[in-house]
């Protein structure tokens, strides 16, 4: 057994069988059964643009990375790593060539990339991934992505004060799929392009296959009267918080005292009841808390802090604010892609960023489809989790009788969950 090397020992890097990150052959298996190379090359066409050909190689090398953590154009050189080129099923295209593939896209490219997430999200479904006749959970959000130096254009500064830029995604609850995203300047309102938005994500699951009931989760920022009468001409069912201007104060002020219900799984720390009235024809569910830690300080806080979401749900009203809560998990989504590839920006032009989005969530989503195909019926992981446990494990590649073997460590904690991942994926129809 080695206890250790000596500060004598030699390190060098001479190995020509490793497999850096072998792992990833998991996700490579399941881009080739949804055809992802075949799908990009037929929708996204750059013309006489420079690095316009072979895009489908382009956006595999930039997958395939990103799922390894890559979050800058450089860090796609991992690819190029030992052996690692024989588990993808094409050559990795070189940062610089990535670089410029990216500077080609104008936004109706972007739109071209954006048709092939959803074609890959109705694949996927279609192999097993989707809601089917079930109910699906939509969660809308918008968040700041922090960018860094003033050469980034579309960059700005929006309620967070932080230089960046302001995309607007939708994501699946039970999954953490991203169904929809657009990326936005810095300085874009909350509520830009939303209708806009949520036409062409109720059109995407639809065409998806989702034929089950709809309900869609977002919080105040989202609080618009044309886009909830589009979800109600839609006959979908919403959760969306609003913002305690006057109408809504007033109308929370005509609650009775004795019509709020004590909510029984609250912690210690505090009270709060729930109590509901309407807004206009919808539901309007208020939440008041009271923090015991406020009690020496009521001169600074009100004894009640309210909370309000306006619904078109029927079921009872605990029921109701416990789901609507769970909006929340739309974070965790965004926490991943801040993980890996949308830590930053990596380009100056706002289009090439674009396109980098999109492609981000397309990495997200072969992580979470390896994870609903390959591992079904388990806890969805987090992209570091998966990345940790199933990519980026190290191998050997080795010959022998004319068969090609890949060798991963022995005693792997998660060793049978890449078996099992493997097989069932290895099992899926080819895409047409």
């Amino acid at each position: 057994m080695v206890h250790g090397l000596s500060d004598r020992s030699d390190v060098v890097f001479d190995d020509e069988r490793v497999v850096v990150n072998a792992g990833i052959v998991l996700a490579v298996t399941l881009g080739q059964s949804l055809g992802l190379e075949k799908l990009v090359d037929q929708t996204v066409r750059l013309g006489e643009r420079a690095g316009a050909s072979r895009p489908g190689r382009k956006v595999l090398s930039l997958v395939h990375a990103m799922l390894l953590g890559a979050d800058c154009i450089d860090d796609c050189d991992v690819l190029r790593s030992g052996r690692t080129a024989a588990v993808l099923g094409h050559r990795p295209m070189a940062p610089s060539t990535l670089g410029t593939f990216l500077r080609s896209f104008t936004f109706g490219h972007v739109r071209q990339l954006d048709r092939v997430l959803a074609q890959a999200l109705k694949r996927a479904w279609q192999a097993g991934a989707g809601p089917g006749m079930g109910r699906l959970v939509i969660d809308v959000d918008s968040f700041v992505g922090e960018v860094h130096g003033h050469a980034k254009q579309g960059a700005g500064y929006g309620y967070t004060h932080k230089l960046g830029y302001h995309p607007i995604l939708a994501t699946r609850a039970d999954t953490s799929e991203v169904l929809h995203v657009r990326l936005r300047k810095g300085a874009a309102n909350t509520q830009r392009g939303a209708l806009r938005f949520v036409d062409e994500l109720l059109a995407r699951v639809r065409r998806a296959g989702a034929s089950g009931q709809i309900l869609l989760r977002a919080d105040s920022g989202f609080w618009n009267k044309t886009v909830i009468a589009r979800l109600r001409g839609q006959g979908c069912e919403f959760s969306i918080g609003v913002t305690m201007h006057q109408i809504v104060t007033a109308q929370i002020a005509l609650i009775a005292d004795d019509a709020w219900q004590p909510v029984a799984d609250y912690p210690d720390s505090g009270v709060c009841e729930l109590a509901e009235t309407t807004l206009g024809e919808d539901r309007l569910i208020v939440r008041r808390v009271h923090l015991h830690a406020q009690d020496d300080q009521t001169e600074l806080f009100a004894y009640w802090r309210h909370h309000a979401f306006i619904t078109n749900r029927t079921e009872p009203i605990h029921d109701v604010d416990a789901e609507h809560r769970q909006h929340a998990q739309v974070e965790l989504v965004i926490r991943d892609l801040k993980a890996q590839a949308l830590a930053h920006f990596p380009s100056g032009h706002y289009s090439a960023n674009s396109a980098w989005t999109v492609i981000a969530c397309l990495a997200h989503n072969l992580g979470r489809w390896t994870n609903v195909l390959g591992l079904p019926g388990t806890t969805p992981r987090a992209a570091a989790t998966l990345r940790r446990r199933l990519f980026s494990l190290p191998g050997r590649l080795t010959r022998t009788a004319r068969r090609w073997t890949l060798h991963l460590p022995a005693r792997w904690p998660w060793a049978q969950d890449f078996i099992d991942a493997l097989t069932r994926i290895r099992a899926l129809p080819h895409a047409a």
